[in-house]
């Protein structure tokens, strides 16, 4: 059986390395103790440790016993200790120090360090104490906490007093103080508490938020009791047992975190999360058991948000005297409104539960109300606990949500508090499913639900006239639906079946259509939503993944989608699904892509509803005309002559005219027909000239073998990525090729001197002045957590000279540079790229041809999947 504590055996004098061993020692004990032991009596006994050792280090340094003190502030302060936590120290000194004792503590400081401890100190004065403390709020805090540990205890106990009599900041401003730290911190996490990734001590929710909540107690009541707080009427004895129930199992996870790094990390990590889910005993079933793990801990950080989130409106009203005002308005039997507040009118307001629904729709109804009063919160939570079946199940429930979602700011804060306050959750039970559910994956930065949230809520903002600039399309979409209440069930439902096995998308498309006929929506309204929860993925995927200049794709692509209706709703949701995913998943080039295909799409029902549909053929030669005759227009404006342009836009081919805009053809062509003789090659343009947002990289130069290979490795050596490729050939032996890239972040390259480096090392590599760079960088740490199959699968072409083949694996630094390698040893032609990363998943479409411009044979196609596996799973 494991002792109940640690108890070190400190030999006289310290030694670093014996130090070393006991810390070791401790940590081992711990991490076995963990398994069974109370986590209050494990962070005390670590604190207790710490304490041991400092104390037999003062004692050695021989430190006077008057006039000076060593004092716990901060967390360590509150004498629990997590084991890699900071260990903030104060010496505080009566007189002025001699040079003997400063020292003294430089070498005390010191030997802490050596023994690779995480230290933080400061040595100051009773006066120092309090002018610092009056200048920065941080420090005020850090003395609320304050723990003596050696020395002069006198005056120790000096500054307590001085600390809780003397205090710099007003109840008042220091509750102003916390909660704009509050506010600020959530902001970095994006203001929600349900990121894959998150921190346990900072995220919305976490313990900085429960330590926030004891902080403005601790001022205001001028007390260390949380007790108080129940003494005080701020809370109910179970909302304090409930509070600290979330704070143990914080600390739990906080703890087994520290053990499974071996150091301070207070992000729960991919990298961390199936070990810590192993210490915290959800078993050894990997992705099972860190589901497990974090549903309950999203299910503990929401309810510390709710409690915070309350018991900060109740110390707004006490410290700041924010109260009733008697502008109060009464907006039925339940509840009435009184500054930018919602309350109940009596105690009892939800034991009907369409109560729970009327609340919303009072928010939903009225702007000047912002937040729910907080004992009106305290009734929620109480009755949400009460509920017997989902409030779906009652009739007059369903009337209401329904008319909710057709208010014109129902999916606005009405929408968000629903969430926040998981009555959505008790509302729909598929919903409840997907409250705290992990994806695993980079692709998505939340949880299931808290993704969803996010599409609803942008698809929200397309219907406000001061987000209209921001999404012109969606917004003059879906401000002209007469129905887009459908358009937000579809956004609930598209990924509510994840989680449970099999297609996502079918079972999605069951729900709604299950939740369709329970709420009594039209037939056309059914088959709408249904066919939207089934498709959701499609745009985007033909966006990114197919050719959109070809009117092959896009007769297809219209043909799936089959009416005007469907394709306006589909690309407003696909959209808001993009940017729902994290903060840096959207940019220019996607809302080229997705806009382009909307438009082409568009275009194809216009001509559709014609009696004379044009075939693909003349479809494309009718295109070609277009492109061909905007562009002559430019550069006649610019000053060039007609027949020179014809002379040379005789030796490009068809496929060059059909796959660049006009402004790309006018670019181009400017530059090319400068071009005297081949000493003035490779011609190298870096720009954007289709205005998308990207950058364009345009190459044209003499046909030389495995020019895709050396410029991808050029892009990988410059830290650049390629987003699309089109390689193409003139008619006398010319190639000229175009790659879209961006940064690493997904900006665009606008730097000039980065663009002048990279024309340079092009022009030397393409002339062999340099050889092809070979750039190895490790993989992201993000990456290293994933497994991803190779996959090479033979797609279908049109054309029977070129061979297709979609690549799955894992997005890795040079993943198309060394894709390329492999084409270049097998002596094969790349004539199109578009590379697409899905998270850590890259999901590219390569088209090739053999040097005879002839499609792969099965033994060719066997060769090649093998040597892409083999190159990439070795590296």
């Amino acid at each position: 059986m494991m002792d109940s504590t640690f108890v070190p055996s400190w030999q006289r004098p310290l030694t670093i390395a014996e130090s070393r061993q006991q810390l070791e020692a401790q940590q081992l004990w711990a991490a076995e103790a963990f398994i069974t032991a109370d986590i209050e009596s494990l962070l005390v006994a670590r604190s207790e440790f710490i304490d041991s050792l400092l104390h037999t280090l003062w004692q050695q340094c021989q430190f006077p016993d008057q006039g000076l003190a060593l004092i716990a502030v901060g967390g360590f302060g509150r004498g629990t200790l997590h084991p890699g936590s900071d260990i903030d120290l104060l010496f505080v000194h009566q007189h002025p120090l001699p040079n003997a004792i400063k020292e003294k503590i430089a070498t005390f400081i010191q030997f802490l360090w050596d023994v690779r401890l995480d230290v933080g100190h400061s040595v100051r004065t009773l006066a120092d104490c309090r002018e610092q403390a009056e200048a920065e709020v941080t420090v005020a805090t850090s003395l609320l906490e304050q723990r003596y540990i050696s020395g002069d205890a006198e005056l120790a106990i000096a500054l307590q007093q001085d600390t809780f009599h003397q205090f710099p900041w007003s109840s008042r401003a220091f509750y102003q103080a916390k909660q704009d730290e509050q506010q600020q911190r959530h902001q970095q996490f994006h203001g929600t508490s349900y990121n894959l990734e998150p921190n346990i001590k900072s995220s919305p929710g976490g313990l900085r938020d429960i330590q926030t909540i004891g902080w403005i107690a601790k001022r205001h009541f001028q007390t260390q009791s949380e007790e108080s707080l129940v003494q005080f009427g701020f809370i109910t004895a179970a909302e304090l047992l409930e509070l600290r129930e979330q704070q143990r199992f914080l600390w739990r996870i906080r703890f087994a975190l520290h053990l499974e790094a071996g150091k301070k990390e207070d992000r729960l990590l991919f990298d961390f999360q199936v070990g810590v889910a192993q210490r915290m005993g959800y078993g050894n079933t990997g992705k099972t058991a860190v589901e497990a793990l974090m549903k309950d801990y999203f299910n503990a950080v929401a309810a510390v948000r709710e409690l915070n989130a309350m018991l900060l409106q109740f110390f707004d009203q006490a410290i700041l005297g924010a109260d009733q005002s008697t502008a109060t308005r009464n907006l039925d039997a339940n509840f009435f409104s009184y500054n930018n507040c919602i309350a109940a009118r009596h105690d009892r307001v939800f034991d009907r539960d369409e109560a729970f629904l009327q609340l919303f729709l009072h928010i939903a109804r009225d702007d000047a109300i912002e937040t729910i009063q907080a004992h009106t919160i305290r009734l929620l939570r109480s009755a949400r606990q009460r509920l017997q079946q989902p409030l779906c199940s009652q009739p007059q429930c369903r009337q209401l949500f329904l008319e909710l979602l057709t208010l014109p700011k129902g999916c606005g804060l009405a929408f968000q508090l629903l969430h926040e306050h998981r009555i959505l959750a008790h509302y729909l039970p598929q919903w409840a499913q997907i409250v705290g559910q992990m994806q695993f994956d980079l692709f998505h930065a939340y949880t299931v639900d808290e993704h969803t949230f996010r599409l609803v809520r942008n698809l929200y903002r397309y219907t406000l006239p001061d987000k209209a600039e921001d999404f012109p399309l969606c917004s003059q979409l879906v401000t002209a639906m007469d129905h887009p209440e459908w358009l937000y069930i579809a956004g609930i439902f598209h990924d509510i079946a994840k989680g449970r096995g099999g297609d996502h998308s079918e079972l999605g498309e069951q729900d709604v259509r299950h939740f369709a006929e329970l709420h009594g929506l039209p037939e056309h309204a059914t088959e709408l939503v249904a066919w939207l929860v089934r498709q959701h993925l499609f745009m985007s995927v033909t966006a990114q993944k197919r050719d959109i200049h070809d009117p092959e794709v896009v007769r297809e692509f219209a043909e799936t989608v089959q009416t005007q209706e469907r394709l306006n709703y589909l690309y407003c949701l696909t959209v808001a699904d993009i940017r729902a995913t994290n903060s840096t998943l959207w940019n220019n080039w996607k809302a080229t892509l997705l806009e382009n295909l909307y438009h082409a799409t568009a275009a194809y029902f216009a001509r559709a509803a014609q009696t004379d549909t044009p075939s693909a053929a003349r479809e494309m030669r009718q295109r070609i005309h277009e492109h061909q005759a905007h562009a002559m227009a430019l550069l006649l404006s610019a000053g060039y002559d007609a027949t020179t342009i014809e002379l040379l836009w005789g030796r490009f081919t068809a496929d060059y005219f059909l796959r660049h805009r006009p402004e790309q053809i006018a670019w181009h062509t400017q530059y090319i027909a400068r071009v005297e003789s081949d000493e003035q090659l490779p011609l190298i343009l870096v720009g954007d000239e289709s205005n998308q947002g990207t950058t364009e990289l345009f190459v044209y130069h003499h046909e030389q073998d495995y020019l895709f290979a050396a410029i991808a490795a050029v892009l990988e050596g410059q830290n650049l990525s390629i987003h699309d490729a089109q390689i193409l050939a003139t008619r006398d032996g010319y190639v000229m090729d175009t790659f879209v890239m961006l940064q690493q972040n997904g900006q665009p390259l606008t730097d000039a001197r980065h663009i002048e480096s990279l024309k340079q090392q092009l022009h030397d590599v393409l002339r062999s002045r340099q050889p092809v760079p070979s750039v190895q960088r490790r993989l992201p740490r993000r990456l290293r957590s994933f497994t991803v199959t190779t996959k090479i699968e033979f797609v279908p072409t049109k054309n029977k000279h070129r061979t297709a083949f979609e690549l799955v694996a894992l997005d890795r630094p040079g993943l198309v540079a060394r894709v390329a390698r492999v084409l270049q040893r097998l002596d094969l032609n790349i004539l199109t790229a578009k590379i697409s990363t899905v998270g850590e998943q890259a999901e590219d479409l390569f088209i090739v041809t053999t040097r005879r411009h002839e499609a792969l044979d099965a033994e060719q196609q066997n060769e090649l999947r093998q040597q892409i596996i083999a190159a990439l799973e070795d590296a």
